[in-house]
């Protein structure tokens, strides 16, 4: 089972203003479609490994092969990630209500992703004491520690920088207006 870029469910210009039409292709085009073709290619040696999800790769890393483990963890965590990050976006006023809960968590979370050093992610997770934020370097993901992501902001270079260049915490802003609170409620 070959690994596949996801369709999106709306346009490249659907969350306009917030994310610009332009970025939105690249980002998902060429970023994403990267992380899926260079996944796929290392995981061609091994056909037992073809048959597992990405969830499966990735929350037992251990028992994928050494030789490519950090292409599985980085391209995998790529795909993942984004496959994710999609269904966490509507289009302006057309994601349903806020969660109160969530949206208490809100300040942190900016916080969090203004303050997060390089490329990674924030995540809004759940896990056995509560919600909490927290961040991950590079592609890895909140699956790799036994969490649950609810909400997850891409915080690479390549999600902003050509609408908002170095302005990452106006980026940070304007995802919350284009927040798919109805995929966040069955992950909550």
């Amino acid at each position: 089972m070959k690994h596949e870029l996801p369709k999106l469910a709306y346009e490249y210009n659907a969350l306009e203003p917030f994310f610009d039409a332009k970025t939105m292709e690249i980002h998902h085009t060429k970023h994403h479609n990267t992380y899926v073709t260079k996944l796929n290619e290392a995981l061609e040696k091994f056909p037992e490994l073809q048959n597992k999800t990405i969830e499966e790769l990735l929350t037992d890393l251990n028992s994928v092969p050494e030789e490519i483990r950090t292409a599985v963890r980085n391209h995998g965590g790529g795909h993942y990630n984004h496959s994710l990050f999609w269904q966490m976006l509507a289009p302006a006023g057309k994601g349903g209500e806020p969660i109160p809960e969530i949206l208490a968590l809100k300040e942190n979370f900016n916080k969090e992703a203004t303050a997060l050093f390089g490329s990674g992610w924030v995540w809004l997770v759940k896990d056995v004491s509560g919600l909490k934020v927290i961040k991950t370097p590079l592609q890895d993901n909140p699956i790799m520690q036994n969490l649950t992501p609810v909400l997850g902001l891409d915080i690479w270079e390549h999600a902003y920088y050509l609408k908002y260049q170095n302005r990452r915490p106006e980026y940070i802003e304007a995802f919350w207006n284009v927040v798919n609170w109805n995929f966040i409620k069955l992950r909550f």
